[in-house]
């Protein structure tokens, strides 16, 4: 697969959505990119997370309207 700049990849598992990265931070604050890519086609749900050094394929993806925001002190 060739990337050009600025351009996601496309979704191989159903050709029709991109791949889009998102990124997180670690428990030490430090940032992590790239840690999960999800396909953009809402009935594909194609998704791939990296947890712990382990890669993990299609998890359920939630809306995340029932998180509540960790308080920072």
């Amino acid at each position: 697969m060739e990337l050009v700049s600025g351009e996601l990849p496309a979704c191989k598992a159903c050709d029709r959505g991109a791949l889009v990265p998102f990124s997180d931070f670690g428990g030490q604050g430090v940032p992590i990119h790239f840690k999960a890519w999800v396909c953009t086609n809402p009935e594909c749900g194609f998704n791939l997370k990296i947890r712990n050094g382990e890669v993990y394929v299609n998890e359920p993806v939630m809306s995340g309207t029932s998180h509540l925001p960790r308080t920072r002190t």
